[in-house]
């Protein structure tokens, strides 16, 4: 078992001092950090199933399967029964970590799920979200089985370690490089004192292990080299994380075949 301890110690929550000052912004949900110069946004994986997207929604899934008694009736506020009550829609995505669900799967892309329905990769004036993406749920407002939308809050694992291997050979020290991760009250669930960031500090090379931060159940909210010539931004209402930095990091992200990037001009 990897010792968090060593490898991220929690360091003087200062550290987090400057994000808070440039972004003028509490950072609850994480710091939404602007271009510094440059900025691409990273979506958050989709999956589809190698026979198709199918006709049943995970929202119809979900209540045949209370029906027939194979899961707990989830309840609501006020102990709503969601089996029975059309308050609520299981849309199929979650929150949090995510990674490929296995075999039968394949890597959807957003700008091919764009292209299939018409829809543009992210919403104009938007940011990445399930309100911005190309709107592929079926008349129930539910996404079909056959497709995992991605998660929110935290990109998925397979995305993470692509970003942390481009960061590392883009930053000067390469896996020497310090950095610093940023967790949001939303993944500490500490409220007591919102000024009393959760830090951690460490070696670029050791953060592909900053996914499994324990007490956690995302990538961090965001992550900086100690020359703060990068930074990147993962809100927890979000299906993308922005990465900001030199116009060559950008434009690796952007040209990579492995993540999916976009530029989105009317964020700042």
């Amino acid at each position: 078992m990897l010792d968090f301890t060593r490898l991220w110690p929690v360091v003087a929550s200062a550290e987090a001092d400057w994000l808070a000052e440039l972004c003028e912004d509490d950072g609850i949900l994480g710091f939404p950090v602007p271009r510094r110069p440059d900025a691409a946004w990273v979506l958050n994986a989709m999956y589809e199933s190698e026979l198709g997207p199918g006709v049943v929604s995970h929202d119809e899934l979900l209540r045949a399967d209370i029906a027939a008694g194979d899961i707990e009736v989830p309840r609501g506020v006020g102990g709503v029964d969601f089996s029975s009550s059309t308050v609520g829609v299981a849309t199929g995505g979650g929150l949090g970590r995510a990674e490929r669900p296995g075999p039968g799967w394949r890597r959807l892309r957003w700008a091919e799920l764009a292209e299939r329905t018409g829809h543009p990769i992210v919403a104009e004036g938007k940011l990445p979200s399930y309100r911005s993406a190309p709107d592929a749920t079926l008349a129930d407002g539910s996404w079909p089985v056959g497709i995992e939308p991605p998660t929110e809050g935290s990109l998925d694992r397979e995305t993470w370690n692509r970003l942390i291997r481009i960061l590392t050979d883009l930053s000067p020290d390469g896996p020497d490089t310090r950095c610093f991760a940023y967790f949001s009250p939303f993944l500490t669930q500490d409220w007591d004192d919102l000024r009393a960031y959760r830090v951690v500090g460490g070696r670029l090379g050791d953060a592909l292990a900053l996914y499994d931060y324990p007490e956690v159940v995302a990538s961090p909210s965001n992550l900086w080299s100690a020359d703060r010539s990068w930074v990147t931004y993962t809100d927890w209402d979000l299906w993308g994380t922005k990465v900001t930095g030199p116009p060559e990091l950008v434009r690796a992200l952007l040209e990579d075949t492995e993540i999916e990037a976009v530029r989105l001009p009317w964020d700042t």
